[in-house]
């Protein structure tokens, strides 16, 4: 169903086009306005289904997929500039990536959706993944505003806390799997 919440969302997504544009021509100001206005959005939406009552299926799918979207393409973009360290870009996209195929191995094993919530470190994870590439594009806008140190300390709490979520979805990924082990069929 198409709500508010959702068309907030789509409207997210929708951003990550122009925001991709703006910076590849070095617009590192108005990239940082779209990027601002899609983290917006990404509050606006949860607010809005909550205090609305709009949540819906489609919301729950396509909230995520338009934060990891949003994350990974501005992460791999920041990375090929130099705007961050590609050693971060690596780490988060990996971690993403990691994630999604175990979700999918999953399945596949158990025939049986994973139901999947953020973990409060999860959140942060992504909480420090949004302020990192924001401080970085301040830094690409105009160098003096932001010291390097400002920096690699997001870049550090970012990397700590995305490693950490990882390692905790893991987990949850393979005792949620241990717990239905009697379930899986092996290949014939």
């Amino acid at each position: 169903m198409l709500n508010l919440a959702n068309c907030l969302t789509l409207f997210r997504i929708l951003t990550i086009p122009i925001f991709l544009e703006f910076l590849a021509y070095h617009f590192y100001w108005e990239a940082l306005l779209v990027f601002a206005i899609g983290g917006l959005t990404d509050f606006l939406d949860g607010f809005v289904a909550r205090r609305m009552n709009q949540q819906t299926a489609l919301g729950a799918y396509l909230d995520p997929v338009a934060d990891k979207l949003l994350v990974i393409t501005s992460f791999v973009m920041l990375g090929a500039m130099g705007g961050i360290p590609v050693w971060l870009m690596v780490v988060v996209v990996l971690r993403d990536v990691l994630i999604v195929l175990g979700y999918g191995i999953i399945y596949v094993l158990v025939e049986e959706r994973m139901q999947v919530r953020p973990s409060l470190i999860g959140k942060w994870s992504t909480t420090f993944q949004l302020l990192t590439l924001a401080v970085a594009l301040l830094m690409l806008h105009d160098p003096g505003l932001v010291s390097d140190r400002v920096l690699d300390s997001f870049v550090a709490v970012t990397a700590l806390a995305t490693v950490v979520s990882g390692l905790q979805y893991l987990y949850r990924g393979l005792i949620w799997l241990q717990n239905r082990a009697s379930s899986i069929t092996p290949p014939s």
